[in-house]
């Protein structure tokens, strides 16, 4: 039964391109209903039922997972069974009548400017390489809304700086190349970093990774996580604060700053503007929120 949980893994990254992290979380899904179908006497996937699949869901639930993350691993064990089907593994898709949790797309949580202020100014307290390198990262992300995984993929190379204007270069989901500008602050911090700093952290000359950690290599997302979470512990902020806590922030100030939703679209790397769009209803309700708070009748 594993071996078919490989090969659709190799499908999703071969035909479908899909990302490692995208990969990684359909494996973990994956074997978790492997282990539950294998400990309730299933020996092969031609002997799943739908209700088997029905008790895995209930199962899923009774464990107090989260809506969206059971709508996930169901979403899972459908495409994979749908990969099943279409392979002529199995006669007939146990999931095909079985619906997909309904998950209500709540809004995400932005910063306010002060509180962006108050997180980029922590690592400016401390007077360390790691430090220093940490606002370099800090200002370039508020100032592009990259994802994480995007942030600490960057090489060397991927930063313009004599370009005019002075830009960052990234690859996103689908292999989508996106070229975006940098103001001031993050120039000045990233300067500082590549000239001053990096060359007493990395240890082989021949890295290419632009942020690297204190044994000089690439610095990993996990490890980006962790130096987040202690800076927004120090700015007493929020403790849901997480690395895309930032880009929704970007997001946000860009509308509410006038930027048009297709230049947001494009410097988010969302393929639909519809992914886009929820920000949309973010400034809104924002704007609801100070509107009732300054008119007297409100």
């Amino acid at each position: 039964m594993a071996d078919s949980i490989v090969q659709f893994l190799n499908f999703l990254a071969v035909e479908k391109n899909a990302s490692n992290n995208t990969i990684a979380a359909y494996r973990n899904d994956l074997a978790q209903f492997h282990e539950f179908v294998g400990s309730n006497g299933s020996l092969s996937w031609k002997a799943i039922s739908g209700p088997i699949v029905v008790n895995y869901v209930e199962h899923l639930r009774a464990k107090q997972y989260k809506d969206a993350t059971v709508a996930r691993k169901v979403a899972a064990v459908k495409s994979f069974f749908g990969f099943l089907a279409a392979e002529g593994s199995i006669e007939s898709d146990p999931t095909e009548q079985l619906k997909s949790p309904q998950v209500g797309k709540s809004l995400p949580r932005a910063l306010t400017v002060r509180e962006v202020d108050e997180l980029l100014e922590q690592p400016s307290r401390r007077n360390t390489p790691e430090a220093r390198r940490d606002k370099a990262m800090l200002e370039v992300l508020y100032a592009t809304g990259l994802r994480v995984t995007e942030l600490v993929s960057l090489d060397l190379t991927d930063i313009a700086l004599e370009s005019d204007p002075v830009t960052v270069r990234c690859v996103g989901k689908g292999e989508r190349e996106r070229v975006l500008p940098l103001h001031a602050r993050p120039i000045e911090e990233l300067r500082q970093y590549i000239f001053h700093v990096r060359p007493r952290l990395v240890r082989n000359r021949r890295e290419p990774a632009l942020f690297v950690n204190r044994r000089g290599e690439r610095l990993t997302r996990q490890g980006f996580w962790l130096i987040l979470k202690n800076y927004a512990r120090e700015a007493k902020l929020d403790k849901a604060i997480t690395p895309h806590t930032l880009r929704h922030t970007y997001a946000t100030h860009m509308l509410s700053g006038g930027m048009p939703l297709r230049h947001v679209q494009d410097a988010l790397g969302h393929a639909s503007i519809s992914t886009t769009q929820i920000y949309t209803h973010l400034t809104d309700d924002q704007k609801r929120r100070e509107y009732d708070k300054a008119h007297p009748r409100a």
